[in-house]
């Protein structure tokens, strides 16, 4: 039966200042002696802290004097040995706690015999057999994986360290440790210098391993690149993967994920090498990455799943309570985090795990959300390329969140998604990123790896909500050429009811600019914002324009007829993502405002478009050329417009409730009433929104976004005159 076992961090806080060169005392990477005497203290009175204790004890209890197989690797992920791989460390992590926790030699024992067994089989490997990338492991299907088996039994192995004799230490080194280390650094020494997650991972795995035994060469290595010439290497990572206000490159997703490497191997140097200052690195970089990645989570604490992303993972998983539990001990006690800490249920055995279990217990009306606000995240390591806007009104489970991305490609994990947007509202995905194709570790899917589709669906722009040009994605799908791109923000604003962001790419298609202007405006008769999107393509020659809107939940209504196909369907092309989208219905004559309703989880949702003579509509659902059914069957329609420059000006509104208990509606119909473009040129673009309650006027300079520069434009027989980028007249 194969072990399976919570992953719980127990994290170094403040310990003994010593040098790595000096012979050092254990355990220090993860937990000084100090720090297990204070556990011990709290373990008898603090009932959250005693809790997590007694998971983590019953869980290695169940095999102390029992045979743990160390097999030879042979599955990729979700196969036996690949999971029993995975059991072990955690196994191995664990059990070296219980034992520096309750002095019981049985659990320093189990620690050992599972270390020789690995002893004997590290230097026998090859590249495992179902490796398929450049990055194959060893132990595993992919080196991300064996250098999270680095991480975890570098700490095992310092939490037994003065139970080991010299002889096993020297064993367990230059058998366990030194055919990964020396795999990483020599075989795969550029996989070790990239920048990139797998290397935090990578680097983190070699530099703990170093300061559990004692190896100066490799704690430097970790830090500064397998040349040692800092050009790589853990500090590297901290200033070249973080924009300077915290943004992750990646994205949200991977920064939960690459939080657990860079706190825990922090925590280990703060501890091992006091002097580094880890923790105040570039303006207290990693504490900005964790708030960061927190204000980038749905009411439900999934983290939006824009670029390579699974849509489970939320802030409840164990990087996320391994890094708050660090945070609070090394930045202070922060009360915004308790929310987060609340819904985990659990804390790591810790200095910082203990004081914020007492926090959680002391402290009376935690709320129940985390304090999400409006907030732009600049992207690149000095804040230039680009970045993400997340708009934010309401308060409360009333929350409407709107992201758009106008940033950089995201490293290998990016996608084709310039001036993109999703929509939460109520802690419901209402326009949807699809993330990443992969079932995680199911080995029946393509074991458990990111799946073909990821590539041929999942990253293409058709896949996003946002303009694709002549059926092609971003940059004609190329990673290269993408990386050395981005989109940039032209103007934007935030006060109390309003929120502006304008962003811009002049790169992604040959000669074409596209420019998205979103304006989130909060309506006080209805509580909700009106959401105004007005995409602006400037071209020198003849396009097609794709629009679509990717949604979550049930077609109502339109304004329009249209026709089903109802005995048979085609795909909407033949590549770039178009041929896994059936197409299941369209209409090629509509109304200048144009209006598709939905339904999501009992809120009406209406999106309010301007046609003109070219457009045509197309209905369509993911799932073509899918002879696996790996992807999800997700929903959405697509505006078609013609021409070199074209205009597409949208409404997103929420309005009205559903109530199927009750069987009662309430306004479930639109308040949009009419919408125009009054004017357009490269220097400005004026356009108006009309509501049952309201006229809205918009004016923006496209191009001037200094706040003092003064505009005037003559429509008709008015005058409109403004200050600054933009002007709303109600």
């Amino acid at each position: 039966m194969l072990l399976k076992l919570k992953i719980f961090l127990l994290l170094i806080v403040c310990g003994v200042c010593i040098n790595v060169n000096a012979q050092t005392q254990h355990p220090i990477a993860f937990a000084t002696k100090a720090d297990i005497e204070y556990i011990k203290a709290n373990l008898k009175t603090n009932a959250l802290l005693k809790e997590s204790y007694n998971e983590i004890k019953k869980s290695v209890d169940e095999w102390l004097d029992k045979d743990v197989d160390v097999p030879f690797p042979k599955d990729a992920a979700g196969g036996y040995t690949h999971d029993k791989h995975k059991a072990n460390y955690t196994l191995m992590f664990n059990s070296g706690m219980m034992y520096q926790l309750t002095g019981d030699v049985r659990y320093a024992k189990l620690v050992k015999d599972i270390f020789i067994k690995y002893a004997a089989l590290n230097p026998t490997l090859k590249n495992h057999p179902q490796a398929t990338s450049s990055s194959p492991g060893r132990i595993f299907w992919q080196a991300l994986n064996d250098a999270n088996w680095l991480v975890y039994t570098g700490m095992a192995f310092d939490l037994i360290h003065d139970y080991l004799t010299p002889q096993e230490r020297k064993q367990i080194a230059e058998g366990a440790f030194k055919p990964e280390v020396d795999f990483f650094t020599h075989d795969l020494k550029n996989w070790f210098n990239l920048i990139h997650n797998h290397a935090v991972w990578a680097c983190a795995g070699v530099g703990i391993v170093g300061i559990a035994t004692d190896n100066k060469d490799y704690v430097d290595m970790a830090l500064y690149g397998a040349d040692k010439d800092k050009k790589a290497g853990f500090i590297a990572h901290l200033d070249g993967l973080f924009s300077p206000d915290g943004y992750y490159t990646e994205g949200p997703y991977y920064v939960r994920y690459a939080l657990l490497p860079f706190y825990t191997f922090a925590n280990s140097l703060n501890n091992a090498k006091p002097e580094l200052k880890i923790f105040q690195h570039r303006n207290s970089i990693l504490k900005k990455a964790l708030d960061g990645g927190l204000q980038q989570t749905n009411l439900n604490g999934g983290f939006f799943s824009y670029n390579d992303a699974l849509k489970e993972k939320t802030f409840v998983s164990n990087e996320i309570v391994n890094a708050i539990n660090i945070a609070w001990q090394v930045y202070g006690a922060n009360k915004d985090y308790l929310s987060v800490a609340k819904a985990q249920g659990r804390v790591t055995l810790s200095r910082g795990g203990a004081s914020i279990a007492t926090a959680l217990s002391t402290t009376k009306n935690i709320p129940q959300y985390y304090p999400y606000k409006t907030i732009e995240f600049t992207d690149g390591a000095a804040g230039k390329n680009g970045g993400v806007s997340v708009l934010r009104s309401g308060k409360g489970n009333n929350l409407t969140t709107l992201i758009y991305k106008y940033s950089s490609h995201g490293l290998s994990h990016g996608h084709y998604d310039k001036l993109n947007i999703n929509l939460f509202d109520n802690g419901n995905e209402v326009l949807e990123d699809y993330g990443a194709a992969r079932y995680i570790n199911i080995e029946q899917k393509w074991g458990g790896r990111y799946l073909p589709e990821t590539k041929s669906y999942a990253s293409t722009t058709i896949a996003h909500n946002t303009v694709v040009v002549d059926g092609k994605s971003d940059y004609n799908g190329s990673e290269d050429e993408s990386e050395k791109h981005n989109a940039f923000r032209v103007f934007g604003g935030i006060n109390d009811s309003v929120k502006v962001v304008c962003a811009k790419d002049t790169t992604a298609y040959n000669n074409t600019v596209l420019q998205r202007s979103i304006y989130m405006i909060d309506i006080k008769e209805t509580g909700k914002p009106l959401i105004i999107d007005f995409f602006k393509i400037t071209a020198e020659t003849q396009h097609q324009y794709d629009l679509p809107f990717h949604y979550l939940g049930t077609f109502i209504s339109s304004n329009f007829k249209y026709n089903s196909f109802l005995t048979k369907q085609e795909t909407l092309g033949s590549k770039n993502g178009y041929q896994h989208l059936w197409k299941e219905g369209d209409a090629t004559k509509l109304p200048q405002l144009s209006q598709i309703t939905l339904l999501n989880n009992g809120t009406f949702y209406t999106v309010s478009s301007v046609a003109d003579d070219s457009t045509k509509i197309f209905f369509a659902r993911v799932g073509a050329n899918d002879p696996n059914f790996n992807l999800r069957h997700d929903p959405t329609f697509i505006y078609r417009k013609n021409g070199s420059n074209q205009t597409f000006l949208n409404v997103i509104e929420s309005h009205g409730k559903f109530d199927p208990i009750a069987e009662v509606s309430t306004r479930a119909y639109s308040s949009v009433k009419k919408m125009e473009v009054l004017y357009n040129d490269d220097a400005y673009s004026v356009f108006t929104v009309t509501t049952a309650t309201r006229k809205i006027t918009i004016a923006q300079s496209n191009n001037n976004n200094n706040s003092n520069a003064q505009h005037s434009i003559k429509l008709n027989d008015s005058i409109i005159e403004w200050k600054g980028a933009y002007t709303i007249i109600f």
